[in-house]
C-alpha cells in the first residue's frame, strides 16, 4: 500500500441525505486523497456515521454525487457489489459471523466474492491475523474472543478483500477502555502503511497523532477541517471550540 497523495480517491459533491423530515447531511462536499487519513469528529447526531455509510452506499443519498476511484457510485446490482468490495468497512459492533471461526470469517469474502483459491486465501488470512496480533486465535469462534480481539478480526476481514480505502464507524465505542488501545494501534499501523482511511471516532488522541486532516461535523454539515495540530490548538468555529472544551477536559 503506497500513498499517492494528491490524487482524489473519494469525492462527495453536494450530498444531501434525509431520514424522513430530518436533514442529516446538508450539501456535503468532501475530497479524500489516496493515502490520506481523515478523522471525523463532532457531537452525537451530527451526521458522522451517516457520512461514513453513504460512501459505500450502505445508505442511499437524496441528492448530489459520490465518486470512488473516478467512478460514480452505482445505485445497486453487481457494479455496486464490486465497488463495495474495494471499500473496507469496520463498524462499532463487530458483525462477525458467530457460527464461523475467526479464520473462516476472514477467508469468506476473498473466496466467495473475489473467487480466490482457498489455500491462497487461508495463507493471506493468517498473515493478516498475525498483522493485527491475533494469529493464535484463528481457530476460535467470535464469542471466545474479547471485544478488542473481535474488532481486530473484523479489521483483518476487511483487509482480506484488498480494499483501496477503509471506513471506520466508531470502531472503539463498544469496547472496554483497556481494549481501545490495541485496536487503535492496528489502525495507526494501517495509517502509517498508507491506507486511505475515513475514521469516525471519539478518540481525540488518535485524531491528533494518526490523522492527516480532522473534520468537525455538526448538524449535518462539515463545519471546519484542518490539520490536527492546527485544529486542536486553534479551532476557528465556536461550535468546535465548545465541543473540544467538553471532550478534552473529561
Amino acid at each position: 500500500m503506497t500513498a499517492q497523495s494528491g490524487e482524489p480517491l473519494i469525492v462527495l459533491d453536494g450530498v444531501d441525505k434525509w431520514f424522513g423530515s430530518l436533514h442529516v447531511l446538508r450539501d456535503v462536499h468532501l475530497t479524500v486523497d489516496r493515502g490520506e487519513v481523515v478523522v471525523v469528529i463532532g457531537p452525537s447526531g451530527s451526521g458522522k456515521s451517516t457520512l461514513c455509510r453513504v460512501i459505500n452506499r450502505l445508505e442511499p443519498i437524496d441528492s448530489g454525487t459520490i465518486r470512488f476511484d473516478g467512478r460514480t457510485l452505482p445505485a445497486e446490482g453487481r457494479p455496486l457489489a464490486r465497488l463495495r468490495s474495494e471499500v473496507g468497512m469496520v463498524f462499532q459492533s463487530f458483525n462477525l459471523f458467530a457460527h464461523k471461526t475467526v479464520l473462516q470469517n476472514v477467508t469468506l469474502g476473498p473466496v466467495k466474492v473475489r473467487r480466490e483459491r482457498s489455500a491462497a486465501a487461508r495463507e493471506r488470512a493468517l498473515a493478516l491475523l498475525d498483522r493485527v496480533g491475533i494469529a493464535d486465535q484463528a481457530d476460535k469462534y467470535p464469542a471466545q474472543l474479547s471485544g478488542g480481539q473481535q474488532q481486530r478480526a473484523a479489521i483483518a476481514r476487511a483487509l482480506a478483500m484488498r480494499p483501496k480505502a477503509m471506513l471506520f464507524d466508531e470502531p472503539t465505542s463498544a469496547l472496554d477502555p483497556e481494549m481501545v488501545g490495541e485496536v487503535l494501534d492496528v489502525m495507526t499501523g494501517l495509517a502509517r502503511d498508507g491506507m486511505t482511511m475515513v475514521v469516525v471516532t471519539h478518540e481525540m488522541g488518535f485524531a491528533r497523532h494518526a490523522a492527516n486532516r480532522v473534520i468537525f461535523m455538526a448538524d449535518g454539515q462539515l463545519v471546519e477541517q484542518a490539520e490536527p495540530a492546527q485544529f486542536f490548538a486553534n479551532p476557528r468555529s465556536e461550535r468546535a471550540r465548545d465541543f473540544l472544551s467538553k471532550v478534552l477536559t473529561h
